[in-house]
C-alpha cells in the first residue's frame, strides 16, 4: 500500500494559506469557508471600489481582509487588472441577465438603471477600458451577452417608435440610461429627481425618445 501524501489542491493550499495568516495575527478563525475564497475577495474588492474607487484597490490589503496570505489573491486572478477584469465580467452577466428580463425597451432601460444603482462597483469598473484586460475571454463574452441583450430590446420597437436605424437607436437607448445612471450615482440629478423614483423618473425619460408600440 502507498504511502504518499495525496496532492495538494487549490483548496488546501487556500486552507494552509489562511493558517499562516491567522497564526501571523495569533488568531485561529477563519474567515472564509472552504472552496470560498475567490469569492471573499471578489466581494471584499466590490467593498472597496464602492467606497473608494478602483484606484484604492490592493490585492495585498483584501489579502488581509480576507484572512489569507498576501499571494493568495495572485493565484486566482494574477494581479489587479485581472482582478478587476473579472469584476467586469461579473457585472455585464448580471446585466445581461436583467435585461434580457425586460419586457420592453422601456423595461431594459429602467433595470439598466437598476442595476447601476444595485451594483454600484460593478459599474465603476465596467466601462472603465484602461482598468481591464481587453481579450479576456469570460470579460468579452459576457459583455457581448449584455449588448446582444439590448439591441433585441432596441429590435423590439416598431421603426416607427425608433427610426430607421436601428443600430444607431441602440446607441440613444444605451446613452439615455448610461447617461442617466451615471449622473444619478454621482449625485448630480439630486435636484432634478428629488423625492421621486429614480426609475420612474427615467420611464418619463424614455417616452420622450421611444414609442415602444405602434400608435
Amino acid at each position: 500500500m502507498s504511502t504518499a501524501e495525496p496532492a495538494k489542491t487549490d483548496e488546501t493550499d487556500e486552507s494552509a494559506e489562511t493558517d499562516k495568516s491567522a497564526k501571523a495575527s495569533g488568531g485561529s478563525r477563519r474567515p472564509y469557508h472552504h472552496g470560498d475564497l475567490r469569492r471573499a475577495i471578489l466581494t471584499a474588492a466590490l467593498d472597496v471600489i464602492a467606497a473608494d474607487g478602483p484606484s484604492a484597490l490592493s490585492l495585498r490589503d483584501l489579502a488581509r481582509r480576507a484572512g489569507v496570505s498576501h499571494a493568495a489573491p495572485a493565484h486566482h486572478f494574477k494581479d489587479r487588472t485581472g482582478l478587476l477584469t473579472a469584476i467586469a465580467a461579473e457585472g455585464f452577466g448580471l446585466l445581461a441577465g436583467t435585461i434580457g428580463e425586460a419586457a420592453d425597451l422601456k423595461d431594459a432601460g429602467v433595470r439598466y438603471v437598476r442595476f447601476a444603482r444595485e451594483h454600484p462597483a460593478h459599474f465603476q469598473v465596467m466601462f472603465a477600458p484602461d482598468l481591464l484586460r481587453a481579450s479576456d475571454l469570460e470579460l468579452t463574452t459576457a459583455r457581448a451577452l449584455a449588448t446582444g441583450a439590448l439591441r433585441h430590446a432596441v429590435s423590439a420597437v416598431p421603426p416607427e417608435g425608433r427610426g430607421p436605424d436601428a443600430r444607431l437607436a441602440g446607441v440613444a437607448a444605451w446613452s439615455l440610461a448610461h447617461g442617466f445612471a451615471t449622473l444619478l450615482l454621482g449625485h448630480n440629478l439630486d435636484g432634478a429627481v428629488g423625492e421621486r423614483d429614480p426609475e420612474e423618473v427615467f420611464r418619463v425619460l424614455a417616452s420622450m425618445l421611444f414609442r415602444t408600440t405602434a400608435e
